[in-house]
C-alpha cells in the first residue's frame, strides 16, 4: 500500500521507527516531515501534508504520529473529505477503517510504543470498507453533515 506519514516534534521518533517498518514490509511510504525533533513543528502543518496527499489520491491512507494524538487529529477532521482518528488499540485501527471509512490515523508517540505501533498500522493497512448496508447508511449522513457545514 502507498501511504503517507508525518510527524511533528514529538511525533519524530515513532514517525522514523514507522517509515522503517512500512517499508521493511513492503508498502510505499511518502515520508513528509518533520525530519527532526530538534525544531518544534505545528500539528495543523502536519495534518494537511498528510490530507493533502490522500486527498489528491497519491497515497491511499495517511498516518500521523504526534504526542498524544489529540490536536493532529483534530485538525485532520477539519479537512473535507478526510476521516481521521486517534487509534491506541487495534480494534479501532481495523473497525475505524471497516465500518466508518477512516482514511487517516493518528498515533499518540507518547502514549503508544513501537511495538504496538507496528500491530496497529498493520490492523490499519489490512483492514477494507464492508460496504454494509449500515455502515453505508452512516458514512452518508458523516457526508451530509459535513456537506451542510462546509456550504454554511
Amino acid at each position: 500500500m502507498k501511504l503517507a506519514i508525518a510527524a511533528d516534534h514529538a511525533g519524530f521518533p515513532l514517525k522514523e521507527h514507522l517509515v522503517e517498518y512500512l517499508r521493511g514490509q513492503g508498502h510505499e511510504v511518502v515520508d513528509l516531515g518533520v525530519d527532526t525533533d530538534a525544531v518544534p513543528a505545528d500539528y495543523p502543518d502536519i495534518a494537511e501534508l498528510v490530507a493533502a496527499k490522500v486527498l489528491d489520491g497519491s497515497v491511499e491512507r495517511g498516518i500521523l504520529a504526534y504526542g498524544s494524538g489529540v490536536g493532529v487529529s483534530v485538525a485532520a477532521n477539519k479537512i473535507p473529505g478526510i476521516y481521521c482518528a486517534i487509534t491506541h488499540d487495534t480494534y479501532s485501527a481495523h473497525q475505524g477503517v471497516e465500518h466508518d471509512k477512516m482514511n487517516v490515523m493518528c498515533i499518540g508517540a507518547r502514549v503508544v510504543g513501537p511495538a504496538l505501533a507496528n500491530d496497529l498500522v498493520d490492523a490499519f493497512i489490512k483492514a477494507q470498507f464492508t460496504n454494509e448496508e449500515r455502515h453505508v447508511r452512516r458514512f452518508g449522513k458523516v457526508q451530509t453533515i459535513e456537506q451542510r457545514y462546509q456550504n454554511s
